[in-house]
C-alpha cells in the first residue's frame, strides 16, 4: 500500500556561521519542500533544564531521491511544519524499489 503524502514539510539543513572568536552559531536553511506522510510512533515525558518536556517520535515517509541529492533527507537535517520541528534521527529506504524513504524523527515540545 502506498503512503498518503498529504503533509507539506520544509526540509532544512544546518548552517554553521563563524562568530569571529573561534566558535560558531547555528542557523537553518531551507533546501526543499517535500510531501510526506507523518505517523506518530511513541511518546515520553522528560525534563530538560528543569522544565517538563514532551518528546514524540514519528515515522515520516517521503518520495525517494538519489543518495547525495540535495532533497534526500539525512540525519543532520530536520523537517519544519509551520512552528513544528521534526529532528531527523535516521533515514532508511522503505522498499527494494526505493520509491520511498522512511525518516525516523523526534519532535520536542516544552510542556
Amino acid at each position: 500500500m502506498s503512503p498518503r503524502l498529504n503533509r507539506r514539510l520544509t526540509l532544512e539543513a544546518p548552517d554553521h556561521l563563524s562568530d569571529g572568536a573561534g566558535g560558531f552559531s547555528q542557523s537553518w536553511t531551507a533546501v526543499g519542500v517535500l510531501w510526506a506522510e507523518v505517523v506518530a510512533r511513541t511518546g515520553r515525558e522528560a525534563t530538560q533544564s528543569g522544565a517538563p518536556l514532551s518528546e514524540v517520535s514519528y515515522k515520516i515517509t517521503v518520495r525517494a531521491a538519489p543518495v547525495g541529492h540535495i532533497q534526500r533527507p539525512t540525519s543532520q537535517q530536520r523537517f519544519r511544519d509551520g512552528n513544528r520541528i521534526f529532528r531527523i534521527q535516521a533515514v532508511a529506504e522503505t522498499n527494494m524499489g526505493a520509491c520511498y524513504l522512511t525518516c525516523f524523527a523526534n519532535e520536542e515540545v516544552v510542556s
